[in-house]
């Protein structure tokens, strides 16, 4: 009688990998740890600045005290297309865009655990392709930055509540806000990408894959405000979208041929 073995379309295949990943991802506590330093941060940021700036005697507060104060809800979120992107004060270095640096510490963990672990070398040897790893990978932490991106997005409301500052959008506009995190959620699969990359070659070295990522993540910084300003519009979000495509897509070859080329070990 002659054997059959099942083939395993890319399908099945990518299908089966994501739902190991998702319930990996969901099912570590350091998920839920780093949400929730996602959604306490902002709240302790708005509340403590606030309460710590207090109101000037004669009440007008001078260019370093406003730069040292939150004036509003949503500089929590990112600052307006027109201002100083460039500078370095606390609304500008403390706002949503400290979570890029957050990302890095997931994907890097979330990767590195599976060549500690041994996981990965039983996958690829079971079943797995490398490119499913790779493709499966970036979803499943592009799910995970878009959730901490909206934990921090509702902390900051909450907390913007508590500390009484306004919710006025300006010149934002609420589609110039939702379009804003839209933004940002697309713009993740490029660090996503960068983060992947450096994770699959360092492998069980976990603090090599975080001070290479976060290095990188310091380059980028800047770039994430201009891309992603409070007022944006369609085109910021086809931007990202486009940019994180490419990215993904290009990164993601790359990882591959490293798992193709180096030991699993």
């Amino acid at each position: 009688m002659e054997a059959k073995f099942e083939h395993y379309s890319f399908d099945k295949r990518l299908k089966s990998m994501l739902k190991v990943d998702f319930r990996r991802m969901f099912t570590m506590p350091l998920l839920y740890i780093i949400l929730g330093i996602c959604f306490v941060m902002p709240i302790l940021i708005l509340v403590m600045t606030t309460m710590l700036g207090g109101e000037p005697a004669d009440g007008i507060a001078t260019e370093a005290e406003a730069a040292m104060m939150f004036t509003n809800t949503w500089q929590a979120i990112g600052s307006l297309s027109g201002g100083d992107m460039m500078s370095m004060d606390l609304t500008t270095m403390c706002n949503i865009n400290m979570l890029y640096f957050g990302l890095a510490v997931l994907v890097c963990l979330f990767v590195s655990e599976d060549f500690k672990s041994g996981y990965s070398k039983n996958l690829f040897t079971v079943r797995a392709k490398k490119g499913d790893y790779v493709i499966s990978k970036t979803l499943v932490c592009f799910v995970g930055g878009a959730i901490m991106l909206l934990a921090y997005f509702i902390g900051a409301v909450i907390g913007g509540a508590i500390a009484g500052l306004p919710f006025d959008t300006g010149e934002a506009s609420i589609v110039g806000i939702v379009m804003c995190m839209l933004a940002k959620i697309f713009l993740t699969a490029v660090f996503i990408g960068i983060d992947l990359a450096v994770s699959v070659a360092a492998k069980q070295r976990t603090w090599l894959s975080m001070v290479l990522s976060l290095m990188a993540g310091m380059l980028l910084f800047m770039m994430i405000p201009m891309m992603t300003p409070l007022n944006s519009t369609i085109v910021n979000v086809i931007m990202c979208l486009a940019g994180g495509a490419l990215f993904s897509a290009g990164l993601g070859a790359v990882s591959n041929v490293i798992l193709k080329k180096t030991s699993l070990v």
